[in-house]
């Protein structure tokens, strides 16, 4: 039987080319099946380890790649044995895992914490106690004009539907204090101060 018969036996048909090298595999090799994919780069970091590094972006949202290139290569704990890695290939990494660049949203440090919310309960209640008393009084409300030095970044990255999101510090320099009576309505400025003045 030739080559060419033996390939016309089988459907599809096959060339008396392909009928050739499989015969010829099978003569070195022992085997006619094809090989499993192969070739290709090694894996990187393993899967614990690429939560790790998920887990920073979680922590700060707007932390850069090249901040958590540096984590990383210095981290001999988490990432023993990873010396060099690439931005492209962070940047892989938690595209893979659904995190993807946005807006920064800014929330203060203590805005919504327990301590202010209970400050806020008791300089309520404090405005009730004062106003139910028979001695005449006057509230005079504080309020400062301020603005804040420290450089942050407008962009992060979070995982999709979630926002990134970037804590920012208080007031560090006050532009001007001003306060107002609730009775007389008058407007008194104080001038302008610091976090130094207003702590002594």
């Amino acid at each position: 039987m030739t080559m060419r018969e033996a390939g016309q036996r089988v459907q599809p048909n096959l060339s008396h080319f392909t009928v050739a090298s499989i015969i010829r595999t099978f003569r070195e090799e022992n085997r006619t099946q094809r090989r499993p994919p192969g070739g290709g780069r090694l894996r990187l970091l393993s899967e614990e380890q690429e939560r790790e590094l998920v887990n920073m972006v979680i922590a700060n949202n707007v932390i850069r790649l090249r901040e958590i290139q540096r984590r990383v290569i210095e981290d001999d704990h988490h990432f023993r044995g990873i010396n060099a890695i690439s931005l492209s290939t962070i940047d892989r990494i938690l595209r893979k895992n659904q995190f993807r660049m946005k807006q920064a949203y800014r929330v203060p440090f203590e805005r919504n914490s327990d301590r202010v919310k209970n400050q806020r309960v008791e300089y309520v209640q404090r405005i009730f106690d004062i106003e139910g008393r028979p001695v005449p009084h006057e509230i005079i409300f504080v309020d400062e004009a301020g603005f804040n030095l420290t450089k942050r970044r407008r962009r992060g990255r979070n995982i999709i539907g979630h926002r990134a999101i970037v804590n920012v510090p208080g007031i560090q320099h006050l532009l001007n204090i001003l306060t107002i009576s609730m009775d007389s309505g008058n407007f008194h400025s104080l001038g302008g101060a610091d976090d130094e003045y207003i702590n002594l």
